[in-house]
């Protein structure tokens, strides 16, 4: 087994973390396990986290960290939002279809009734804080006039859905005999869809035609 050298410890760590978690689940993954799959003592394994709870928020942190930078525009003032929203689309579709990202979705919904501490953690220090950036980032859609005045926060949350979906999709369905998911196909049909709802609409679009069939009930 190759030497644990103290610069990839903790990444490794995370990564055995992971595996244990998406195999075992949250509630049977033991510490002496993790610390076997990474090659090191359970008092050093200690000496990092504290236990498994410190591991999951690490890893929760480690998921937030990738994505949010895709949303951190430093003059978003200068540009267009909607290839904004549409490359954070993509690369969190591409990064939540990841069996080191999906299984987090996954491991909530199996066992999150058991340990509603951890939904706690995932949804304030994971969930809450990519919706905020995505808000954000409509809500200034919105001022500039290049989206219709939505619901930031409710459409933020039709955003998300897609993702998630994906992941557990990846992760649940397919191994269970679902067809294959094509990532960069749907992350582009779903920033399609998003983009074409957001989008800021014609006067004459919201007004029906002289042809437009009536409503009126016969």
């Amino acid at each position: 087994m190759a030497r644990v050298t103290p610069s990839d410890r903790r990444e490794r760590i995370l990564a055995a973390a992971r595996d244990e978690f998406a195999e075992r689940g949250f509630a049977a993954a033991r510490m002496a396990d993790i610390a076997r799959r990474v090659g090191v003592s359970r008092s050093a394994l200690y000496q990092m986290f504290d236990d498994k709870e410190a591991l999951f928020r690490a890893l929760v942190a480690d998921l937030v960290g990738s994505m949010l930078p895709v949303l951190d525009v430093p003059d978003p003032v200068a540009q267009p939002v909607g290839p904004l929203l549409q490359a954070f689309i993509h690369a969190a579709l591409q990064r939540m279809a990841r069996g080191d990202a999906a299984f987090l979705p996954r491991l909530i919904v199996g066992e999150g009734a058991l340990f509603p501490d951890l939904v706690r953690h995932y949804h304030d220090h994971g969930i809450a804080l990519v919706l905020a950036a995505v808000e954000r980032l409509i809500a200034h859609g919105v001022a500039r006039g290049e989206f219709a005045p939505v619901d930031p926060a409710l459409a933020a949350r039709s955003v998300a859905g897609g993702i998630l979906l994906t992941a557990l999709w990846k992760i649940v369905f397919e191994p269970a005999g679902a067809p294959l998911l094509d990532i960069n196909a749907m992350a582009s049909a779903h920033a399609d869809l998003v983009l074409h709802g957001l989008m800021q609409r014609n006067a004459s679009d919201d007004n029906p035609s002289d042809n437009t069939p009536s409503s009126k009930v016969l």
